[in-house]
């Protein structure tokens, strides 16, 4: 059973390192929210509703101060926001979910 525990952990170790996992592109989600979300969220903003920003404080709030609640939220929409599951991959949404969680972090500075 140890050998096979063994086993187990190097295979996992050559998985991990021969596909590691890719970081976010934050430029990229930078490029993509210019693109897709400034019209609606421009400095981290919400011309919908006002009290419902991407800042970290409201993210907290509403409960969207993950990368999982951000990406479901592009992917399936919600209310008024329109759902992007059409329009992006995974990988954008991804990256736009990453560029929201870091620019709230920074306060939405440029």
């Amino acid at each position: 059973m140890k050998v096979l525990s063994v086993w187990f952990a190097i295979a996992l170790a050559l998985l991990v390192a021969v596909h590691p996992v890719e970081a976010a592109d934050l430029s990229n989600g930078a490029k993509l929210f210019n693109a897709n979300c400034t019209a609606c969220h421009l400095g981290g903003n919400n011309v919908i509703i006002a009290s419902k920003t991407l800042k970290k404080g409201a993210l907290e709030k509403y409960g969207m101060n993950s990368l999982e609640a951000i990406k479901t939220q592009v992917t399936k929409g919600k209310n008024a926001m329109p759902a992007f599951a059409s329009r992006l991959t995974e990988a954008q949404i991804e990256d736009i979910a990453n560029y929201v969680l870091a620019q709230s972090d920074k306060g939405w500075e440029r």
